[in-house]
């Protein structure tokens, strides 16, 4: 019953099966009752063979749990949320506004969304999603994307006009786009520009997309890692429909608010969450569509706002803020390899 009432959660909360450092802290915690010191390493072994046996009863439970991302098999999105939830069943959306409502509607338990890009920024929509939606975040989860050059057999980087992908990855890799002088075509996503180019059998187009979706459509790859940057990460966040709050070791949390049309407004709210001692790691400012020049703020921070001190910033913030809410509390973000 323990263990399926843990799988419940997870489902309920968007989490996946594993998190070894939650893990580790599990047992260094309980192991440190254990007084004598040649029972410990027998303790540890006892600890991890009921996890490991906790775990292998959450994937059976958890078998049927289904998660929307936008784009196809093949996408970078697929690919995180094949990542993130590897027993679970991946279901593509036309776009991020299918996919967010798939979860809204109870089609599917969570969604696995891009908000964040380390070269072009910000992913727009979602953020309007997040603030004009009911989800919540349960987790946010960083991303290598490696951009590769895609194309029918036979075709060269010379014999290559033409590339098709999602503006986020043409914008990625610019500087090799310009060098070879290449014309550029939007698709919807990366996977469908790997599926357009496979079924043009045609020498002179190519896409930019994951091996993954070269292996998918059969495509050749060309040239590897054009990004322009070293290190290209994407955030994707967890939305599901339960407010995930877990209590202490919450240290990263997500709020969205708006500010009173006053002078310092926007300073008052900065510096109240500062007072708290928290660390505010970003702010990004959107419009509300509602009112010319109107925003609204998506802020990220460090700490545990279930604590006293997080209680009393989200009494402060109040009185400064129009609208507060929080989008999401967890404890750490998760780099995915």
């Amino acid at each position: 019953d323990a263990v399926k009432i843990v799988a419940d959660f997870k489902r309920e909360n968007g989490l996946p099966i594993d998190d070894f450092e939650r893990e580790a802290q599990i047992i260094k915690t309980n192991t440190e009752y254990v007084k004598n010191p040649d029972y410990r390493s027998y303790y540890v072994n006892f600890l991890q063979e009921n996890i490991n046996l906790s775990k292998k009863m959450q994937h059976k439970l958890l078998d049927g749990m289904k998660v929307a991302y936008s784009g196809v098999e093949g996408a970078f999105a697929n690919i995180a949320t094949e990542k993130i939830f590897p027993d679970a069943l991946a279901i593509g959306y036309k776009d991020f506004k299918t996919a967010y409502n798939a979860v809204v509607k109870g089609e599917c338990d969570c969604a696995v969304l891009p908000i964040e890009n380390s070269h072009n920024g910000d992913v727009a929509q979602v953020l309007d999603l997040a603030f004009f939606g009911n989800l919540f975040i349960s987790g946010i989860y960083e991303i290598e994307i490696i951009q590769n050059l895609l194309a029918n057999k036979g075709a060269t980087v010379s014999s290559i006009k033409e590339v098709i992908s999602h503006p986020q990855a043409l914008g990625q890799c610019t500087e090799f786009i310009n060098e070879k002088g290449y014309k550029t075509t939007e698709a919807v996503n990366t996977a469908v520009a790997a599926k357009t180019v496979a079924q043009s059998k045609r020498a002179d187009i190519a896409a930019i997309g994951s091996i993954e979706a070269a292996k998918k459509f059969g495509l050749e790859k060309i040239e590897g890692h054009i990004n322009e940057s070293g290190t290209n990460t994407t955030r994707f966040a967890v939305f599901t429909r339960a407010d995930n709050s877990k209590g202490n070791n919450d240290n990263h949390f997500v709020m969205l608010f708006t500010v009173k049309n006053t002078a310092g407004s926007l300073g008052e709210a900065i510096t109240v969450i500062g007072k708290h001692g928290f660390n505010l790691k970003a702010l990004k400012s959107r419009p509300t569509k509602e009112l010319v020049w109107d925003y609204y703020f998506f802020a990220e921070g460090e700490g545990n706002i279930e604590s006293e001190q997080g209680k009393l910033m989200l009494c402060d913030l109040q009185k400064c803020c129009n609208h507060l809410k929080i989008l999401g509390r967890f404890e750490k973000e998760i780099l995915i390899k």
